[in-house]
């Protein structure tokens, strides 16, 4: 029985992609070459981007239904940090020409459930074939209001440090996925997992920050790269205090049989959560905006002057790290 060709580009899009852009009229179902979009009066566009490359941020083993979902993901938390509500996004995908189209099926379904989460629709992009390493690549864009977007240039002596969530769970996924944590049960295992393939974008915080928060950026390099981030685009110095740092309690279990693993989760990176800082006349509004946004808050250290980021123990001590977090080059 001959085997049925694969769809050319057009069908694998009408197929697979234009069902994704049903729900906002400006895609034009992804008949035209481009899209059109309208925006509230004076509220401005926020725009971001991430790719994925195969064998250096999934493996070709990864479901296909998650490669999509976690860097839409990635992009969803660059807004948040900015204190955007999500839009619109273009995807542009590179398939190899051992992947069938129900791998490409696969990474849409995946998508749309995540679409309808976070209230986001697709709105253009482009496919192509490629004898090397897939490669997916995502633009999202999202909009922000009169109040200003959050940005990484405002810290200010005095400020207090903040994070959403808790720490080094992405950083212990990855392991996890490289089967590098043997010594963890199943369940520890696959929420480890979770966190690492499945980062949640602090969309609803991010957006009650705006006109509180002074500075924010999401963790995306680790916990002392990205604070250094804010500190270089403002101009100041920051100080965190361990022994404040979240965790949470299947990374204090596995921290309790290897010291070292605790170190790194503050410099690992994978964790998407909000890092930011608010100056002290706002710190009675940062409990009921944690409520609002129904999402864990911890104060972490402090903004002062100078230049460096520096984490001291609970004995007082200031740490040392060989780096401060994930660097791409």
């Amino acid at each position: 029985m001959p085997l049925l060709p694969e769809p050319d580009e057009f069908a694998l899009i009408a197929r697979h992609f234009a069902p994704l852009a049903r729900s906002l009229p400006g895609s034009l179902g992804l008949l035209d070459d481009a899209a059109l979009l309208e925006i509230e009066p004076d509220h401005r566009l926020v725009l971001a981007a991430d790719m994925a490359i195969e064998g250096v941020h999934f493996t070709e083993s990864d479901p296909p239904e998650l490669i999509g979902r976690k860097v839409l993901r990635y992009n969803l938390s660059d807004l948040a940090a900015m204190g955007a509500r999500p839009l619109a996004y273009l995807l542009t995908l590179a398939k190899p020409a051992n992947r069938s189209s129900d791998w490409i099926g696969a990474i849409a379904n995946g998508l749309a459930g995540d679409q309808e989460e976070f209230e986001i629709t697709l709105v253009g992009g482009d496919t192509a074939a490629t004898p090397g390493p897939a490669v997916l690549s995502i633009t999202v864009l999202g909009t922000v209001g009169p109040g200003g977007a959050l940005l990484r240039a405002g810290a200010r002596p005095g400020d207090a440090v903040f994070v959403s969530g808790t720490i080094g769970d992405g950083a212990l996924g990855l392991r996890a996925v490289k089967g590098e944590l043997d010594r963890v049960n199943a369940s520890d295992r696959a929420y480890f997992e979770s966190r690492y393939r499945l980062p949640e974008p602090r969309l609803a915080l991010g957006q009650v920050l705006v006109g509180t928060a002074s500075a924010a950026i999401d963790i995306s390099d680790g916990l002392i790269a990205d604070l250094a981030h804010i500190c270089h685009a403002s101009g100041v110095a920051a100080t965190i205090e361990a022994k404040h740092v979240p965790f949470s309690e299947p990374a204090r279990r596995i921290f309790a049989q290897d010291e070292r693993l605790w170190r790194g989760s503050l410099t690992g990176g994978d964790d998407y959560e909000l890092l930011f800082c608010v100056p002290a006349d706002r710190l009675s509004k940062i409990e009921a905006l944690g409520h609002a946004a129904d999402v864990a808050i911890t104060r972490i250290g402090s903004i002062s002057d100078g230049t460096e980021v520096q984490v001291i123990s609970k004995d007082g001590e200031v740490l040392s790290f060989d780096h401060g977090g994930y660097r791409h080059f």
